[in-house]
């Protein structure tokens, strides 16, 4: 009785002893995910040091979340940070930069252009943890029953138009591609001509580059290669392409999901963006998160242990193992994973690829400061355009505008 009660006390003394780093993300998909992660790969590593995670997921507002238990002082030792709104956050000095606890060697085994993401004035803060670009898929059915050529990684904005305007003609209840008045689709068409979003003083010009690259998305339409994805009762172009109604989509990793619940029997395959036929250059946007740290944590060594092995190549290979994310890691392009048959490992492969830019231009899916207010111009101007309210000069004059309004706050 004596011995399992000294055993009991020592027990307890070790949990005591132990230091506890909590972390958060968004609820829904992600709780299965990091719980799994941290039970068979994170967890074991930490407690020969002495650490245990607590993991609290977060369903709602995540974003809003955040930023409040920031200034209220609540929020954890490591949280998400979405790219899209990271600089807003990173401006307000509430997250540590991880400069000082990363060498240069750890860093520069993650993909440049995702660290370059999360670096903000000159600091570092935020490690990737996965990412996604967008790529091209394609139902293998309907261009084998139209007796069109695939799509393929040499096409041009005008080779694949004509692919489109084959599939539209030759099968009439089917686009050839459901479009979207978003940038964030579009966007990647404009990055391909050299358009930048912001010049050197940080101002926004829709050149001609950027007309070039809008007058050939808006026109897809009526030039008999695409429809709104709305005016087939979708919301996006992946749903176009899991229900039949269009034969591509242009949809980053996340498709996989979708399709394997709603789609399970589609066949298709994935390819690179079209290349813009003047430049030979192809566009993409990256979008990420980071795992971020809080400046006011209590517990930084150990949260930077805890986000290494979140981070690290093993935590990485059973989340790519499991067709769950895409990993951060450059040491990871050649992963056999993406060498096995099957449209999920290529749909991954090329995603991967998307993000090296293979000579072409990729942007971080972020705006400075200006987060969705930057878009809501362009894709006002996309959807009055698309809708026929609009022409082009108008929408864009009406777009830059705006765009100049907004800098001037």
């Amino acid at each position: 009785m004596k011995k399992a009660f000294l055993a009991l006390l020592v027990l307890l003394g070790l949990a005591s002893a132990q230091t506890q780093v909590r972390i958060s993300g968004w609820g829904g998909t992600d709780i299965a995910i990091v719980s799994g992660l941290l039970k068979e790969v994170v967890q074991p590593k930490l407690d020969k040091e002495g650490i245990r995670v607590v993991y609290e997921p977060i369903e709602g507002d995540y974003t809003q979340w955040l930023f409040n238990a920031l200034s209220a002082g609540t929020a954890p030792d490591l949280f998400y940070v979405d790219v899209f709104w990271s600089e807003s956050l990173f401006a307000t000095g509430r997250v540590a930069p991880l400069d000082p606890y990363f060498s240069k060697g750890e860093i520069a085994e993650f993909l440049p252009n995702l660290i370059q993401a999360f670096t903000y004035k000159g600091k570092l803060y935020g490690i990737p943890k996965d990412f996604n670009t967008l790529a091209l898929q394609y139902n293998t059915d309907l261009f084998d029953e139209a007796k069109v050529a695939y799509p393929n990684q040499q096409d041009t904005w005008e080779t694949f138009e004509a692919k489109l305007r084959q599939i539209q003609a030759k099968l009439k209840d089917v686009a050839g591609l459901c479009v979207v008045p978003d940038f964030a689709r579009f966007g990647a068409f404009a990055f391909a001509t050299g358009w930048k979003p912001f010049d050197e003083k940080g101002r926004t010009v829709l050149d001609q580059n950027f007309r070039r690259a809008f007058e050939w998305y808006t026109g897809l339409v009526k030039r008999g290669a695409a429809r709104v994805a709305q005016d087939l009762g979708e919301g996006w172009t992946g749903g176009c392409l899991g229900s039949e109604k269009a034969a591509t989509a242009l949809e980053g990793a996340w498709i996989a999901g979708f399709l394997r619940d709603k789609a399970p029997n589609l066949p298709y395959r994935t390819t690179f963006l079209p290349l813009d036929p003047v430049t030979k250059k192809r566009g993409n946007f990256i979008f990420t998160v980071s795992w971020s740290l809080n400046a006011a944590s209590k517990n930084k060594e150990a949260a930077v242990k805890v986000l290494k092995a979140l981070t690290s190549p093993e935590a990485q290979q059973w989340v790519l193992e499991r067709g769950l994310a895409i990993p951060s890691r450059k040491a990871l392009a050649n992963n056999p994973y993406f060498q096995r048959p099957g449209k999920e490992p290529e749909l991954n492969r090329v995603v991967f690829q998307g993000s090296l830019g293979q000579g072409g231009y990729v942007y971080p899916f972020k705006f400075l400061s200006y987060g969705g207010d930057w878009m809501r111009p362009i894709n006002e101007a996309l959807q009055a355009v698309m809708t026929g309210q609009k022409g082009v000069d108008q929408a864009l004059k009406e777009a830059q505008a705006a765009l100049d309004r907004l800098m001037r706050k």
